[in-house]
């Protein structure tokens, strides 16, 4: 008895189905670390840019004290005086609604 090997050939759907999922198994692990990645130099785009608004919120906070301060009521005076003005309260008039 001599045993007969039959040659298994392949269909071509079979093939085509067979580079499919190698293709497949290959490009999902790429595709994840790649998208992993994205959102890795996104997340670091985010920290700065709220690094940056911090910084800008503290110099706008400390600009708007400048401006408290450069319009309160002595320094008005102040600058009057020095530039030779003189604060009199009878000239002052209030205007109604």
């Amino acid at each position: 008895m001599r045993k007969t090997h039959k040659k298994v050939t392949m269909l071509k759907g079979e093939k085509f189905m067979y580079v499919l999922i190698v293709l497949a198994l290959i490009a999902f692990p790429i595709s994840t670390v790649f998208t992993k990645a994205v959102l890795s130099e996104t997340n670091i785009a985010l920290e700065q840019m709220k690094s940056k608004i911090e910084t800008q919120e503290g110099i706008n906070e400390s600009l708007s004290m400048q401006v408290d301060e450069l319009a309160s009521l002595d320094k008005i005076q102040e600058v009057a005086t020095e530039k030779g003005l003189a604060y009199n309260n009878d000239n002052i008039k209030n205007v109604n609604d």
